[in-house]
């Protein structure tokens, strides 16, 4: 087994047992990447200092037997808005240039706690106001299947660096799909956790009220461990995961069409073999999924625009015309139509509490799109802003419900099943997770 390919619960496991050398596992990471022709596309910049002393402690503690957490040792990414202590913190916008925070996010905290090692900030999309990865002001990583096409965002060098082994595990944010993207359309594991349950302090926000942290994860186990790391709880016990009796709802929302192709055939297939499985599937409704999603116009781009207009206004020309367009479109909206659409939400995510009860998720594909050409992206903005609100369509119900969902991948490239339940349902998808995971990956 080699130290950059493997998971994260298997590099803590060799640590743990004193087959490999916490010091030896961070210097593989560090000279993997520093060898890596897209390095530089990928992370923003490296913490090496920091990462060989927390992996010196690291040792110590395994020769000790006394490991701070089932992670002890295990390398990690950073997506750039995480403060991170005496070292840049920019969110991918040139609007941040030179931002240095002065200590580092409560996640991280909590994870370097947990003994996980912090390998660096890795490069999103600017603010984290796209969901395609594609950053011309600073850099797009390449999707880790396939290099021309676009990775996913806004956490793209969180994904890309675990796909490609130079991390084994990336924490990214997630605030209408920026986690669930990148993840689906790399082949990973993403967790959008339950919106206030990991704490945004230190965190450098997009839209507070919808702004969620996640991680991106080779397997389930790792998402769940790393999960625990960032909550500063036990570890979800995915010992006993069945589909014995389990029930999934597929939704019949107007707006939730068209699929493509491939993320359509993928779901087909999953479905049949979850089914084959003894998973129950029906189908249903969901009006208040069809009045919600148009509200994303107005709920999204006003409170992003509020949050950055102070910026924005004065030095738009920094920032990538697309995404600038994109946030901009919060400029002129009507107060009383925010408050509107406010009122109409928490309507509809108890009405959505109320649909899924009894059913241990709701099933659909990440995406309903495969990863676009980066090029074609970069050359036509219309193009841009088509695919980037196509791609956050079917993600951005667990934000407006304001739910835990996770996506796991499927047999069919880029294309991910995504599972959305309710708030504070993150154990019970990690476990319904881990049940179908073998499942899908055949």
């Amino acid at each position: 087994m080699d130290i950059t390919t493997a998971s994260a619960a298997q590099i803590a496991t060799k640590i743990k047992d004193g087959t490999w050398d916490a010091v030896e596992v961070c210097d593989a990471f560090l000279e993997g990447c520093a060898s890596h022709p897209a390095q530089d596309q990928i992370y923003a910049r490296m913490t090496e200092s920091r990462a060989r002393e927390d992996a010196m402690a690291a040792r110590s503690r395994a020769k000790l037997g006394q490991p701070l957490g089932p992670l002890d040792g295990v390398p990690i990414s950073w997506k750039d808005l995480f403060d991170t202590a005496g070292v840049a913190t920019e969110s991918g916008s040139r609007l941040l240039e030179g931002r240095v925070p002065s200590q580092d996010a409560l996640v991280l905290e909590r994870a370097t706690r947990a003994g996980l090692v912090c390998l660096g900030k890795t490069h999103q999309t600017e603010l984290a106001f796209s969901g395609l990865g594609v950053n011309p002001q600073t850099a797009t990583p390449p999707n880790a299947l396939a290099p021309a096409l676009a990775p996913g965002g806004s956490s793209s060098g969180a994904a890309v660096s675990t796909k490609l082994g130079l991390a084994a595990a990336g924490i990214g944010s997630d605030t209408g799909g920026s986690v669930r993207i990148p993840a689906a359309w790399n082949d990973l594991v993403g967790l959008k956790t339950t919106h206030g349950r990991l704490p945004l302090t230190g965190v450098v926000p997009l839209c507070a009220r919808f702004d969620t942290i996640g991680p991106l994860t080779h397997t389930v186990e790792d998402a769940a461990l790393v999960f625990a790391a960032l909550d500063a709880s036990k570890p979800v016990d995915l010992s006993a995961a069945s589909l014995s009796g389990r029930r999934v709802l597929v939704l019949d929302a107007q707006v939730l069409t068209p699929v493509d192709e491939a993320p359509e055939r993928a779901l087909q297939d999953a479905l049949s073999k979850l089914s084959s499985h003894g998973v129950v599937i029906d189908h249903a409704p969901a009006p208040m999924i069809d009045e919600a999603l148009p509200a994303s116009a107005i709920l999204f781009t006003a409170e992003a625009y509020a949050t950055w207009r102070h910026l924005i206004a004065p030095h738009g020309d920094k920032m990538f015309a697309p995404v600038r367009a994109r946030f901009e479109a919060g400029k002129d909206l009507n107060a009383a139509d925010y408050v509107a659409a406010w009122q109409m939400l928490e309507r509809a995510r108890a009405a959505f509490v109320d649909l899924i009860a009894g059913y241990d998720a709701v099933v659909l594909p990440t995406s309903p799109i495969l990863p676009p050409d980066t090029a074609q992206l970069l050359a036509d903005e219309a193009f841009f802003t088509e695919r980037n609100l196509h791609a956050l369509r079917n993600t951005r119900v667990g934000n407006l419900m304001g739910s835990a969902a996770l996506t796991l991948p499927t047999d069919t490239p880029h294309c991910g099943l995504m599972l959305v339940g309710g708030p504070g349902d993150e154990a019970q998808l990690l476990r319904l997770g881990a049940a179908m995971e073998p499942v899908l990956r055949g």
